[in-house]
């Protein structure tokens, strides 16, 4: 089944917590050298996997905007013939009273729903260039235009709880945390937020008992094939995979 940008991006994310949170288990003295080794395989496989992909995505990308760019130099000379056609347009737009709802360029105004996806769709750009500081901030602009809604909820939860857990800033990491609920509480039946919170508590330790209780409920969510394989080696841990 072929993946999308962000369905390779939450795969990649949530791998490399696997592997921080099997390191630290290792580190802890609850896995052993074999069984790190093993799930250091597994998930290295996989990440490499699902980097590839999204990186022949992103080429592809690339490639169809050098398509677009050969389009328009195509209709060079048609702009220089309209262009004094504009001119004059602009010259009495600049001098006419704007209507309510129009922007000061003449263009109408974007509504509120149209700025939220222009904001998230910037957010994934930024995060495919791991620009995260960057598509914090676009995430934050949603949140204050709509605060209840779950992918900038979820998105800056997961990535204020990785930066936090990297800099071992707590009140960073309290932040995302607090999103994911949010996100939650908003959405309790989509399976995502559920996903990424049930692995942040079995990323943080004596909260064992809280993703197993997650773990189950993302369950009862039918959540996609491409979540299964990211929450199956937690789940074989929990002890929730069927036999």
């Amino acid at each position: 089944m072929k993946r999308d940008a962000a369905q390779l991006r939450d795969e990649i994310r949530l791998r490399e917590a696997s592997l921080r949170d099997a390191t630290r288990e290792r580190d802890d003295g609850e896995l052993s050298t074999d069984q790190f080794e093993a799930i250091e395989r597994r998930e290295g496989a996989a990440l490499e996997t699902a980097r590839n992909e999204l990186g022949a995505l992103m080429v592809s990308v690339d490639a169809t905007r050098v398509r677009h760019r050969t389009r328009r130099t195509r209709w060079l000379v048609v702009a220089v013939v309209c262009f004094a056609v504009v001119l004059v347009y602009v010259l009495v737009s600049a001098t006419s009273p704007r209507q309510a709802g129009n922007s000061g360029d003449g263009g109408i105004a974007l509504s509120r729903a149209q700025q939220i996806t222009r904001l998230l769709a910037q957010a994934e750009v930024d995060v495919a260039n791991n620009q995260d500081a960057t598509a914090l901030s676009a995430y934050a602009k949603v949140l204050s235009l709509d605060p209840k809604n779950v992918t900038a909820l979820t998105q800056s939860g997961w990535l204020d709880f990785t930066a936090g857990s990297a800099a071992k800033k707590a009140s960073v990491v309290e932040v995302g945390i607090r999103n994911l609920e949010k996100a939650i509480a908003v959405a309790p039946r989509q399976s995502a937020p559920r996903l990424y919170f049930a692995i942040v508590a079995d990323s943080t330790p004596g909260n064992q008992r809280v993703a197993k209780t997650e773990f189950e409920e993302f369950l009862k969510l039918k959540p996609s094939v491409g979540q299964m394989a990211i929450a199956r080696p937690f789940l074989k841990k929990l002890g929730l995979l069927g036999s």
